[in-house]
């Protein structure tokens, strides 16, 4: 019984280790975000190349546009690109507010009520984009943005 109990555990450590791995197997390019407080972008895929960045600034947005291995080729917002650990990433979409600063409103329509005013820089979760909106969550602060204001999606992408 004991035995049993602890197989069980390992399979489901095993399982979950393997779920953010797992996440970052689509097919480039796509979107992500940096899960680390502290992430190092390479200038190759592997320890062994020196570090170009070190970013500490988690949910920053970030664009895969390869992969090799555990590895994955992320282009940041400023258009750096470089090489990350896979374990560095989530899936979590997030975008960044660019240009000027931006107003999240309660609805998806340039006429609805402003809830909060984001500045340039300011980082958030996003979620239901859809006809050029997207929610936009600033730890618990939210409200829908313009989707050509944020960077973190493809211009007329639909996230769920």
């Amino acid at each position: 019984m004991r035995l049993r109990t602890v197989l069980g555990m390992v399979v489901a450590m095993a399982l979950g280790a393997a779920a953010p791995a797992s996440a970052q197997q689509r097919k480039p390019p796509y979107f992500a975000s940096i899960s680390a407080g502290q992430a190092y972008m390479r200038t190759g895929p592997g320890r062994n190349y020196p570090a170009s960045w070190l970013y500490r600034r988690a949910d920053l947005p970030i664009k895969v546009v390869e992969v090799y291995n555990d590895w994955r080729k992320v282009e940041d917002p400023d258009g750096t690109q470089g090489w990350m650990l896979v374990g560095l990433l989530s899936a979590q979409r997030t975008a960044i507010v660019t240009g000027t600063i931006v107003e999240l409103r309660d609805s998806p329509r340039l006429n609805a009520r402003i809830n909060w005013r984001a500045a340039p820089g300011v980082v958030g979760r996003i979620s239901k984009c859809q006809r050029g909106w997207c929610w936009f969550d600033v730890r618990g602060r939210g409200g829908y943005v313009e989707q050509n204001r944020i960077w973190g999606t493809e211009p007329g992408e639909e996230v769920s």
